[in-house]
Formats: structure tokens, C-alpha cells, sequence
């Protein structure tokens, strides 16, 4: 029996803004225990929740870059369930009337686009963060900072059909929301996670098969590894006769399993109904149509232009334009005069490796885009070569220091000079005649020799072309 695999993800992203939802109280992470928190979003008695209007114009503008249907009078509603990290034990949500609906975006799968509709963006608050490694090993604490911070939640259509579109899909949100300065994409801080649903199907029916859903993944990595496992046991289970139990399941990262945590509930265990302290969202229409005319650059189109003016091929552009960060650096080293595919080059290799090793993006290079626009162009005119220009660039990257003084300092510009290479490329061939003999007659692999030896007298800084044209015209003769 041949199964098809469905696969949507609900991706929770925290908007960027200042202030929790309903409430006054920071968003700022890594306070003290509940030190972020107020009479509101502790869910006492007689208080009332005044909506962020900051959240919901960036909750428009990822409707709008996602090509959504903006609602112009949304609803929050009452999602009552028990929270022991939420102190109202229920959660102001979104249901039948959500912020933007029926969009969609586009990834790439074998060099072909797809495209991934969206069922729904809506925004809603936050839960807290239960603690269960306290002084007490019995006792478990509950940290409310969390609690009312706002959220946007992305649903997708079933229209994922691997765990490796699933992977670029939840990239592509990603992308989009750093774009557009919706969130800061901070998934190691929560500020983005998914919830997988995947079922299976047999291949050329209609109807879907029973969903698990697993919880709170928070990298790209991990939603593909989660996603493979559940196919996996979801496979053995049927194949084994068994029926598959519609629950929610939390991915373990170490063992690269899931595991269950509760049956999985449907809308109507919620017990939506419309939240009676707030009241309907109304938006104008110029308001909104203001919010598109603002949208940036995105990264589809930034990626298309990038091969269109930069020249470069799809998979280097597409690289360079996944975080806005490294493709306005790139941009910039651009027009500080390196040519375009040199640019490319350094910022997705040498460049890369740092910020991936160091944890660290653009804004925190201690140089700064001219500069190495500068040393890339000193490799171009063959005052460095490529070994002396990593050389540069790991001195650029440790100390700041600009990179004439580097090769200032280090003595490093490379010798160029035909005159003053000819002369040490004639000593070389006088004191090796032997060497000379045997490549003369037909020993070419003691051609390397003798670029060795001029490398040697130079101290590396010979320019290796001259220096190969010099010696062939010598050993010609």
C-alpha cells in the first residue's frame, strides 16, 4: 500500500513591538520572573484589555506581503481552555472573523515554484512558560512574562506534501516576516515556531487520513526532522493495521522523536464565542491600501532583481536575499565597487562561516561594507592574492582595522612587478639546471618545483599568474 503525505503548519510569530497586546507591560526578553507583567495580563478582577494598534498594522502588513484578503471589521474571541500559564484560563484569539484570509506564497522545490496557500492569519495573545527546574524538584513556577504578548499565527492549506517542503516553507514566513520588520524572527528566543499537522493518506484518494499535530518547533531543521519521524511511525502504524489517534505530540531534538502530550482538540472543545471587553476591529480601507503602497522590496522580487541586474545564478541570489541583513550588506559592498559574483562569494563563504560560528549578522562586524568592498578589489587588481586576501579578511574580522593598514602592517601587497619577478624567476632556473633539464625533457610535473621556489624568494607575495607566464616563456626557451 502506497501512502501520500499532507502536511500543513500553524507558525506563531511575535510581533515586534514594544508592548504586550492588551496591556502596557514590555515585551523586552530575558527580564526577571513576571517582572513584565500588570493587573491585565495577570487576569485580575475587573480589568480591561485595550488592543495594540501597533500589532495589528504589522499583523496587515504580512497579510498584505502574503497576498491576503484584509478584513476590514475582524473580531477577537474567547478560546477557553486551561492554561495553567495563562491566569485568565482562557485566551483572546481570533475565529470566525480573522485579521486576513486566503493567501498564499511561493517556494521552490527542484527548481520549480510552488505555491502554499494560506488559510488564515489572525492575531492573539501569548501564553506564559511553565518552570519545572526550581528549587523545588516537586514544585513547578510559572513565569508570566510571556502572557499577553502578541502574536501573529500562520495557517497554512494542507499543500505540503514532505517534510523538506514544510522545511522551506517555514523559511520563506521566516523571511517575510524579518523583511517586513514584522517580527525578529528570533526562534532560539521563541519569537517563531511551528506546529506540524501531517496524516497520510492512500495514494490517489481523496479524503485525508487522521492528523497529529506537534507542538513548538522552533527550527527549520527540526519541523523537517519531526515531520520525517511522524511519516515514519504514522507509516508503521497503518501498515501495521493500527489506527493512527488524532493527539498532540511535542518533538524530542536529541532522540529526533515525537512523543504524545494530550488527545488533540477540536474548535468546538474551545468554546469560541466573541471576547465581550473588546470590540470589533475596524479598519479603513485608505488605512490599509497606505499599509501596501509602504511594503519593501520582498524577497521574491529582491531575488529576481538580483539576477536580472547582478547577473548572479538563482541558488546565489536566493541565498543572499533569505535574510534582508546580509542582502543589504551585499548590496552595499556592491556599490562600494566589488564586482557582484566576487561579493557573492566572500559574503556566502568566509563571511558566513563567521556569522553561523560566531552567532553574529552584519550589524555586529566590527568593518564595515566599504571595506571590504575595498579588499575584494584589491585581489581583482592583483595587489593581493586570494590566500593574502583571507589573510586580510580574518584580521578585517578580528581587529576592524582597515585593510591598506593591514597590508600595511603585515607587509602583504603582492609582487606584481614583471621586471622584479623576472629577475628572481632567472636565479631560480641558474641554480636548479638540473631541475630545468628534467622539465625540458618532458618531466612537467617539476614545473610546480619551480613556482615553489619563486614563492619562496618572494615570501609568498608573487603574483602566481605572472609568475606561471614568466616561467614558461623562460623554460620555452
Amino acid at each position: 500500500m502506497e501512502f501520500e503525505t499532507v502536511i500543513g503548519l500553524e507558525i506563531h510569530a511575535q510581533l515586534a513591538t514594544q508592548s504586550k497586546l492588551f496591556c502596557s507591560c514590555s515585551t523586552e526578553f530575558g527580564r526577571p520572573p513576571n517582572d513584565n507583567t500588570c493587573p491585565v495580563c495577570l487576569g485580575l478582577p475587573g480589568v480591561l484589555p485595550v488592543t495594540n494598534r501597533r500589532a495589528i498594522e504589522l499583523a496587515v502588513r504580512m497579510g498584505l506581503a502574503t497576498h491576503c484578503t484584509v478584513r476590514l471589521d475582524s473580531q477577537f474571541a474567547r478560546k477557553n481552555y486551561f492554561y495553567p500559564d495563562l491566569p485568565k484560563a482562557y485566551q483572546i484569539s481570533q475565529y470566525d472573523r480573522p485579521l486576513c484570509e486566503h493567501g498564499w506564497v511561493e517556494i521552490v522545490v527542484d527548481g520549480k515554484p510552488k505555491r502554499i496557500g494560506i488559510t488564515r492569519i489572525h492575531v492573539e495573545e501569548d501564553a506564559g512558560k511553565l518552570v519545572h527546574d526550581g528549587a523545588d524538584a516537586n514544585a513547578t513556577y510559572v513565569d508570566l512574562n510571556r502572557a499577553g504578548v502578541p502574536l501573529v499565527e500562520i495557517v497554512s492549506e494542507p499543500d505540503m506534501g514532505s517534510p523538506e517542503e514544510a522545511r522551506l516553507y517555514m523559511e520563506t514566513i521566516h523571511s517575510l516576516v524579518t523583511y517586513l520588520g514584522v517580527s525578529n524572527g528570533n526562534m532560539e528566543q521563541g519569537n517563531l515556531r511551528a506546529d506540524a499537522n501531517v496524516s497520510l493518506r492512500v495514494r490517489g484518494v481523496e479524503k485525508l487520513g487522521t492528523r497529529t499535530e506537534t507542538k513548538n518547533i522552533n527550527s527549520f531543521r527540526y519541523v523537517r526532522d519531526a515531520l520525517t519521524y511522524e511519516i515514519g511511525r504514522q507509516t508503521e502504524e497503518l501498515l501495521a493495521g493500527h489506527r493512527i489517534v488524532q493527539e498532540t505530540r511535542l518533538y524530542d531534538s536529541l532522540s529526533k522523536t515525537t512523543y504524545p502530550m494530550r488527545s488533540k482538540e477540536e474548535a468546538h472543545d474551545y468554546r469560541y464565542f466573541p471576547e465581550p471587553d473588546l470590540p470589533v476591529v475596524r479598519l479603513d480601507a485608505a488605512w490599509v491600501e497606505s499599509l501596501r503602497a509602504a511594503l519593501p522590496e520582498l524577497p521574491d522580487e529582491k531575488r529576481t532583481r538580483y539576477e536580472r541586474e547582478f547577473e548572479l545564478s538563482a541558488y546565489d541570489a536566493s541565498v543572499l536575499v533569505s535574510d534582508r541583513a546580509i542582502a543589504e550588506f551585499f548590496e552595499a559592498v556592491v556599490a562600494g565597487g566589488a564586482p557582484p559574483k566576487k561579493a557573492a562569494n566572500w559574503i556566502m563563504g568566509d563571511l558566513s562561516a563567521r556569522f553561523n560560528e560566531d552567532k553574529i549578522g552584519p550589524a555586529e562586524l566590527k568593518f564595515g561594507p566599504d571595506a571590504l568592498a575595498e579588499m575584494i578589489g584589491m585581489v581583482e587588481r592583483g595587489e593581493l592574492s586570494s590566500k593574502m586576501g583571507k589573510s586580510v579578511f580574518e584580521e578585517m574580522y578580528a581587529t576592524g582595522k582597515a585593510p591598506a593598514q593591514i597590508v600595511e602592517e603585515k607587509g602583504l601587497r603582492q609582487v606584481s612587478d614583471t621586471g622584479e619577478l623576472e629577475r628572481i624567476v632567472e636565479k631560480v632556473l641558474a641554480d636548479n639546471a638540473d631541475q630545468v633539464e628534467q622539465y625540458r625533457s618532458g618531466r612537467d610535473k617539476v614545473f610546480g618545483f619551480f613556482v615553489g621556489q619563486v614563492m619562496k624568494a618572494t615570501r609568498g607575495q608573487a603574483n602566481p599568474g605572472v609568475v606561471n607566464d614568466l616561467l614558461k616563456s623562460k623554460l620555452a626557451g
